[in-house]
């Protein structure tokens, strides 16, 4: 299916989006589509649904300024919020309150397909300056080297209201192992 591309006066009509529409990002291995954004809400607030493949994730980051919470359509999610590991499943939910180191990694044998809530919207910028348009709305293919190295998207991360302090995974300091999933 097509990647569908914001209409500009939406929000002032209302708006409906099917399965697999929106603006569609692979960023970080992942498929980032923004259901609402900025543009919609006066940044206000947001949703972006996210198809993680297994055993990828986010960085660890924090918002200074933007909660961020997590809602598992299919699949195993683990997400740490400080210290604390949470492993949700299809209907779970967590919370990753601003101020508060967190990161999240795709749990299961197969992808995780969750949505990802944002208040205020700072997040969109990032998705936006480091992810690429997304063709389809299916996986990027595997990266051909390395992940971009952090000390290239760190002030971008900062630039759009979130400060990345270290690399996906759980926090150095838990004693979950890794990988998460067998």
């Amino acid at each position: 299916m097509e990647v569908t591309t914001m209409n500009a006066n939406r929000a002032m009509q209302g708006y409906a989006l099917a399965n697999n529409e929106g603006e569609a990002f692979w960023l970080l291995g992942m498929l980032q589509t923004i259901k609402i954004g900025t543009a919609d809400t006066n940044g206000g607030f947001g949703l972006i649904e996210v198809l993680v493949p297994p055993g990828l994730g986010s960085p660890l980051h924090v918002h200074p300024e933007e909660d961020e919470w997590f809602y598992v359509l299919e699949g195993n999610l683990t997400v740490y919020v400080a210290d604390t590991r949470l492993d949700i499943t299809e209907g779970g939910f967590a919370f990753g309150p601003k101020g508060i180191p967190h990161t999240f990694i795709g749990a299961g044998p197969n992808p995780t397909r969750m949505l990802v809530g944002f208040s205020p919207m700072q997040f969109e910028g990032f998705v936006r300056e480091v992810g690429q348009p997304a063709p389809l709305h299916i996986l990027p293919p595997p990266p051909e080297g390395p992940p971009p190295a952090i000390e290239k998207i760190a002030p971008i991360a900062k630039r759009n209201g979130f400060i990345i302090l270290g690399p996906p995974g759980p926090p150095r300091d838990t004693n979950a192992g890794w990988p998460i999933h067998s």
